[in-house]
């Protein structure tokens, strides 16, 4: 990650903590804007029923916690009708889940009548109606490296390395809440993560292979904290080469080329360096998109997600 990515991982991490500290003031200056801007929002005096939010079709939301007393909000889009295939759902695991899942669950609901609709997305995310939570950088982060750089020193304030629980609840006691609401495939389970989430994604290959059947890395945030994830990555090959992993997950490797924030030639060299293991049965893609930027590319990149998750084996 350069620079510019940190700044406006800063800028996201500071804004998820100044809403969440300050909601009054945030929702007075939001009302005083909107009340300028558009005073034409107002209800017409005809309107047969007043507004509602907008609630998507076959999801359902709830409140969980970790064994360690960290609260998620859990999104699911789910199939309404019919028998599910033999062996149970597909899922797919969306990191961000405030921001992202709505890209997922729109793409399978309206492929319902398609192999990639016939599953689950379950998007994990945090309380609250903000697309990212500070919260995240502990979730799917190392603890920071000593010493601090210069680029990073700012977000020392924060808490950083909690992705070895996250993976717990993620693989452990969020797995079986959901195969106890649906009828899931426990052997076909994967992982979608962005940016820190796709950094994640990349830390759930190396430390545990077997978790998910695949994983899509999506604008990985390699060059976070002194590039740390290239030392697993280089571990996690040696482990490969020496036939002490076996059968791990598939990889699909998603960059956007007008990545401003980030290097797409990391993303492309990594893909490379990981394809070089394909004879010790490590199979990866890497999928480019030549218009996107770093914040587009999820977006783009859900139905792709879901036919690599759900209709390639």
């Amino acid at each position: 990650m350069r620079l510019s990515t940190l700044y406006t991982s800063a800028c996201a991490a500071l804004l998820a903590g100044l809403l969440a500290t300050a909601p009054q003031a945030w929702a007075q200056t939001a009302q005083q804007g909107t009340a300028a801007a558009a005073p034409a929002a107002a209800t017409p005096s005809n309107a047969a029923t007043p507004a509602s939010p907008y609630v998507m079709p076959a999801t359902q939301v709830w409140d969980m916690p970790s064994d360690n007393g960290e609260l998620y909000r859990i999104f699911v889009s789910a199939p309404e009708k019919g028998e599910p295939p033999k062996g149970g759902y597909p899922v797919l695991y969306v990191l961000d889940g405030n921001a992202y899942f709505g890209s997922f669950a729109q793409a399978r609901w309206v492929q319902d009548y398609l192999p990639v609709g016939e599953a689950i997305i379950v998007g994990v995310g945090y309380p609250g109606d903000k697309p990212w939570d500070v919260r995240r950088m502990a979730d799917y982060t190392a603890q920071l490296r000593e010493p601090l750089s210069p680029e990073v020193r700012p977000f020392a304030q924060y808490k950083s390395g909690a992705r070895a629980p996250f993976l717990d609840f993620l693989t452990g006691k969020l797995r079986s809440e959901i195969a106890q609401r649906y009828p899931i495939n426990l052997e076909r389970q994967s992982l979608f993560g962005h940016s820190f989430g796709g950094l994640f994604a990349l830390y759930a290959l190396y430390e545990r292979p077997q978790a998910f059947e695949a994983i899509v890395a999506a604008s990985p945030s390699m060059e976070w904290n002194g590039q740390s994830i290239l030392d697993e990555e280089r571990v996690f090959r040696d482990k490969v080469q020496a036939g002490k992993v076996g059968a791990s997950s598939r990889l699909m490797v998603v960059v956007g080329d007008r990545d401003a924030d980030g290097d797409p030639e990391s993303a492309r060299m990594l893909a490379e360096r990981l394809e070089a293991l394909s004879g010790w049965g490590l199979r990866v893609r890497l999928q480019r998109y030549p218009n996107e930027v770093h914040a587009s590319v999820p977006a783009q990149a859900a139905n792709d997600t879901l036919r690599f998750a759900f209709t390639l084996r």
